[in-house]
């Protein structure tokens, strides 16, 4: 399929290819005949290297050479195109989420490749990273209207704030003047004297200016069904292994993982991913090495495979299961109101899902998982086909979910705004685990000096990648680090505020007539809070600095 997009020169490689790989089986004259005439083919078009281009493009895309493309998965046949779309070399390359179901060293592999392509570059994506390295002008669909943004994505991020801003100012001043010319016409009688009939007209132009406009498209409106503390272990790891007969899945493993935690999982596709997953809950035994679980644990879960949507079923009974009611954070609200919240309009709702997109997939799966009490949430590529709007609100709010979060996903950005530590997949299927996100990981595997995905060197081989990387990349404050340093001079003042009022009730000689269970509980907090509140110092005025630093 892949040699398709090359025409005849492509159908004499993929000929070629079958009848060397059925030699074997098959020596007959008219089999050699036809290789004869392939080789002809391919010699007259000096087109030798297109085999290996195709055979790179395969092993890039982590495609498998001789199966029946029908057999394949979703995500499978899409490398397949992406793959036949990158062997044509077309003057115009479009591409449509094109690191949707690819791993990460799929992606660099891919960003690398169309920093150095020579034609002109199309494509969507979701993947903030993938956009901002590769894309020097941007164009976006908003309510209708096209807007051309020449730059980076940083620049289209700034200059889209700045004119939702002014628009939103033009708004105000104009339903401002709408106001006062409808109250003018209330008053009646001046507004029908023949002198004031095109002040009447200007009202009517400005009533239809108004109707027509179209307001910015809603945003999701989610929150997440916080479930009881769990203890503070949540899973406990001793040097864990797993095969499945002679083949190791996993080994090497030891963690210890906190309520709280943000972890996420980095490794190729087919590498264990999703059997680690279900070690860490419990679900798995391990081969050999230990597994200790924490206590109250209650566990949801978002499946990339969206297995557990009824496909037949509408989008409301896959969240209300044949009531009209559902409740969240003890609030009890219709369905169709809590799905509004996800963007689904009430006839929407009441489709089967069947005829979702890929996006409406994976919103209503969100909307099934938050209404799921969980303090543990585990999340399998949950990145996948969402807006830049509705991913965003996601990272805010696993942010600040107070429960533990384990995730698996190829999203860079994603990785650096939400997780606290990352257990990543090396050579001999052992796992290491690293403290911080994506870029922390980049950083730190250097000093183990251990071969794993790496990230491509952007060269200067191509007019695209000369405008994509002018200078290099500058350190950057992530969303977690910002929304940190926004709310630790809160956090600081409540842990002053119970020293203060620990302190205080220490110093009362009554305090010591209590049970030496209560006192000692008490004593035990305020050794915390002051412990607390010094790493909280700590790391303000690392952030601070960090701030300063970004700044120049």
């Amino acid at each position: 399929v892949v040699a398709l997009g090359l025409g005849e020169i492509g159908d004499a490689v993929r000929r070629y290819h079958h009848i060397t790989h059925a030699l074997d089986s098959d020596s007959s004259g008219q089999a050699m005949d036809e290789l004869e005439a392939c080789q002809q083919i391919i010699e007259a078009a000096g087109a030798w290297d297109t085999e290996k281009t195709i055979e790179n493009l395969l092993t890039r895309l982590e495609l498998p050479i001789d199966v029946d493309i029908a057999t394949l998965s979703g995500g499978l046949k899409r490398r397949v195109l992406l793959a036949q779309a990158l062997a044509s070399q077309p003057d115009v390359l479009l591409l449509d989420e094109p690191t949707n179901h690819l791993d990460l060293d799929a992606i660099l592999w891919l960003e690398e490749f169309l920093l150095n392509w020579s034609g002109s570059l199309v494509f969507i994506t979701h993947d903030r990273a993938f956009l901002q390295r590769l894309a020097t002008r941007i164009i976006e669909l908003d309510r209708g209207h096209l807007t051309d943004f020449p730059g980076d994505y940083p620049t289209y991020l700034r200059r889209k704030a700045e004119l939702l801003e002014a628009e939103a100012k033009s708004q105000a001043e104009f339903d401002k003047k709408l106001a006062q010319e409808e109250a003018w016409i209330r008053q009646g009688i001046k507004a029908r004297r023949t002198r004031d009939m095109g002040r009447v007209k200007r009202l009517v132009e400005m009533r239809n200016q108004r109707s027509q406009r179209r307001s910015a498209p809603g945003q999701a409106q989610m929150q997440i069904q916080q479930a009881e503390r769990s203890g503070k272990l949540i899973a406990e790891a001793q040097d864990i292994r797993f095969a499945y007969g002679d083949k190791t899945i996993l080994q090497g493993l030891s963690t210890t993982i906190l309520r709280g935690d943000k972890v996420g999982i980095i490794g190729p596709n087919g590498c264990g991913k999703t059997t680690l997953l279900r070690l860490l809950l419990g679900e798995l035994a391990p081969t050999s090495g230990k597994i200790r679980l924490g206590t109250n644990l209650q566990v949801a879960y978002f499946d990339q495979y969206r297995a557990t949507l009824d496909e037949n079923a509408t989008v409301i009974d896959n969240v209300a299961q044949g009531s009209d009611r559902v409740t969240v954070n003890g609030r009890n609200t219709h369905v169709i109101g809590y799905l509004q919240d996800f963007l689904f309009t009430p006839d929407r709702a009441r489709q089967p899902v069947r005829s979702l997109s890929g996006g409406e997939r994976n919103r209503l799966l969100l909307a099934r998982l938050f209404t799921q009490p969980a303090n543990v949430l585990v999340l399998d590529e949950p990145t996948n086909d969402l807006d830049a709007e509705t991913l965003d609100l996601l990272e805010e709010l696993l942010i600040d979910f107070e429960g533990t979060v384990l995730v698996v996903s190829h999203d860079r950005a994603f990785l650096n705004n939400l997780v606290t530590s990352v257990l990543v997949y090396e050579e001999e299927a052992t796992i290491r685990e690293y403290v911080g996100g994506y870029d922390d990981w980049i950083r730190q595997r250097s000093s183990v000096n251990t071969p794993t995905v790496s990230s491509p060197p952007v060269t200067a081989s191509s007019p695209q990648a000369q405008a994509a990387a002018p200078s290099p990349a500058k350190r950057k404050m992530s969303f977690k680090e910002t929304k940190e340093l926004e709310t630790l001079p809160q956090t600081i003042e409540k842990l002053e505020t119970d020293i203060q009022d620990l302190t205080l009730a220490m110093a009362d000689p009554s305090f010591y007539q209590q049970d030496k269970s209560v006192i000692q509980e008490q004593q035990d907090r305020l050794s915390k809070n002051q412990k607390d509140l010094e790493a909280a110092y700590a790391r303000w005025e690392a952030l601070e600095a960090l701030q300063q630093e970004i700044a120049g």
